[in-house]
């Protein structure tokens, strides 16, 4: 059986805390959750949750990892109008509130970079 990078694991480990959380707390992921989004905040966060331990799932698996690593890199870049919603929404907010809102912009692409590169074969 071939070993599963670390990095790809860790991701893996991330994306299913992630995921677990979306159903376990539910609310702060309904706040963000854009208004032009048709349907219920609630269905976006469950959906969302499904997707993030789907891709953390197949990151696991060196068969599906490529292609999932790949997902999980669209899917950072997808989930990027939230984070601007949530930096807009907490703009008024105490400062290390808004702190943490507007830190998760730019903390996208280093998760996108990481997704790319847990897809490679020399990922480690």
């Amino acid at each position: 059986m071939a070993r599963v990078p670390r990095s790809s694991l860790l991701l893996a480990g991330f994306l299913a805390a992630s995921g677990v959380t979306h159903f376990a707390a539910p609310k702060p992921f309904d706040a963000i959750v854009p208004r032009v989004l048709p349907g219920s905040p609630r269905a976006w966060t469950r959906a969302s949750g499904v997707v993030e331990l789907a891709l953390a799932a197949g990151l696991a698996v060196p068969r599906t990892r490529r292609r999932s690593a790949q997902a999980t890199a669209l899917f950072f870049v997808g989930v990027f109008p939230a984070n601007v919603k949530m930096a807009y929404d907490w703009r008024t907010r105490p400062a290390s509130a808004r702190a943490l809102a507007y830190g998760r912009l730019p903390l996208q692409v280093p998760l996108y970079l990481w997704a790319r590169q847990a897809g490679r074969p020399t990922a480690g």
